[in-house]
């Protein structure tokens, strides 16, 4: 029986890279590619990071009744729609899937799929920490928006308070101070909870 590793955390504290080196610590997690309609940031790629599709597109895969979740995100941009889709990446009767998410869409997927299909990798970064990284992060795009920094991080203070986080069933935490070391320490426990599983 299969699982899906969701990593999740706030905003800057390290999700993308820590995801992209699981996948080479631990190959045998395959990837599920989240949709998006905001832009492309500089560096990403079409189904790599996201699947970038229009505001219809997005439309027509929720009239289809495809969209296990979906986010909407009122940015200094305008709309920004995120969601997870039943679109045949999944087969949890055979393989081990990682995921990247936020707390909402980590409990509406445990909805879909079920309690123990889930597992939530949660990843801490002190706040100044990300807030620098944010910002650098930034900085290095064509038109950087500094306020929808703002505004995501003020956002994740509410969305990942401590209620919340116990409402989730979130016990265990991953502080991202060094990379390589909360990368080690998630691909060990990984690596654990696959040969309970076996």
């Amino acid at each position: 029986m299969g699982r899906i590793f969701y990593l999740m955390g706030k905003s800057a504290s390290g999700k993308d890279t820590l995801y992209k080196r699981l996948r080479e610590l631990r190959p045998e997690l395959r990837p599920v590619v989240l949709y998006t309609t905001r832009p492309v940031r500089s560096g990403e790629e079409e189904g790599k990071e996201y699947h970038f599709v229009s505001a219809d597109r997005m439309e027509e895969l929720e009239k289809e009744g495809r969209l296990i979740e979906k986010r909407v995100y009122e940015t200094k941009m305008g709309l920004w729609v995120y969601a997870t889709a039943d679109d045949g990446q999944m087969d949890l009767e055979h393989g081990f899937y990682l995921m990247i998410g936020t707390l909402e869409s980590f409990c509406r997927t445990r909805e879909y799929f079920g309690k123990e299909k889930l597992v939530p990798l949660y990843i801490e970064t002190e706040d100044r920490e990300r807030l620098l990284r944010a910002i650098e992060r930034e900085r290095a795009q064509a038109r950087p928006e500094y306020a929808e920094v703002c505004r995501r991080f003020l956002a994740d203070e509410e969305d990942f308070k401590e209620e919340n986080l116990r409402a989730a069933g979130i016990e265990r935490r991953f502080v991202n101070r060094e990379i390589e070391a909360c990368a080690g320490e998630l691909a060990a426990e990984i690596g654990r909870l696959e040969e309970e599983i076996h």
